[in-house]
């Protein structure tokens, strides 16, 4: 077994709008961390629940989900599930998480059940992604408020820039509000077609509102990227030496480099 990680990273992969690819970076960027040894857990927030299932664990295959954590207060070890990567695991999503919004409306300390749920297991993992669902809603908050970070997944598109400073304007309230120490882990251009001249205008125009902090990896349009949920496995299984695998492990690479930046620690070897 690899040493238990001194710190555990949480990230809420967000962006209110939806089909950009949060799941799709979820699932493929966690695997490639996993396959770079570090012990990693997927919080499947989103009640389609499209981790769990790109992931082959089926609605049969779910004892316990996420709603149970967050509702009945369940230790969320206790909805771990294991999935076919090695190092990697996962808390489901189930159908009833459709109705947890109205659910957690009047319970106490509403927004903070997820965080605490996850204090539980810090020094566990190396990283925990959260997917969150396609709207601010309060599953998306406590993922934002439990979270030590966003990552943003942004397709290149005309009305990304729209969205994504909406998106900045959340986490700054969240952040004064409710989780001081929130930031933003940096943002992914997604399904990006280097045919297309707008995909690069978006890049351009995104990398000129945010610096650095935009990565240089972008994630490319990609059939096999598509395909391997259908057979419930991510695109580093399904078909390893393609061109969204490969993006999705340089940017893992990518995130470890800013990690052990911050840390102070030596560059990852290229």
């Amino acid at each position: 077994m690899p040493p238990a990680p001194a710190v555990t990273r949480v990230l809420a992969v967000a962006n209110q709008k939806g089909g950009v690819g949060k799941t799709t970076t979820t699932v493929n960027l966690a695997t490639a961390l996993a396959a770079c040894g570090k012990q990693v857990l997927i919080i499947d927030l989103d009640p389609q629940g499209n981790a769990s299932t790109g992931l082959g664990v089926t609605s049969e295959k779910r004892g316990h989900s996420v709603y149970q954590v967050l509702l009945d207060e369940m230790p969320i070890s206790q909805a771990v599930t294991r999935t076919l990567v090695p190092g990697m695991d996962i808390v489901p999503s189930g159908v009833d998480l459709s109705g947890a919004e109205l659910e957690l409306i009047d319970v106490p300390q509403r927004e903070y059940r997820l965080r605490n749920a996850i204090q539980a297991i810090r020094g566990k993992y190396d990283f925990v992604l959260i997917d969150c669902p396609p709207a601010l809603g309060l599953l998306t908050l406590n993922a934002l408020v439990g979270a030590d970070s966003v990552l943003v997944p942004l397709q290149a598109e005309f009305y990304a820039l729209e969205g994504l400073s909406h998106l900045m304007r959340t986490i700054d309230r969240v952040r004064r509000g409710l989780n001081q120490a929130l930031t933003l882990q940096g943002v992914v251009l997604t399904m990006f077609d280097r045919r297309n001249n707008l995909c690069e205008m978006v890049a351009a125009d995104v990398r000129d509102y945010l610096g650095d902090r935009v990565y240089q990896t972008m994630i490319p349009r990609n059939v096999r990227v598509s395909e391997a949920p259908s057979h419930g496995k991510p695109v580093l299984l399904y078909d390893m030496r393609c061109a969204g695998a490969q993006a999705y492990i340089r940017l893992a690479r990518e995130i470890l480099q800013r990690e052990n930046d911050l840390a102070g620690e030596p560059a990852l070897a290229s």
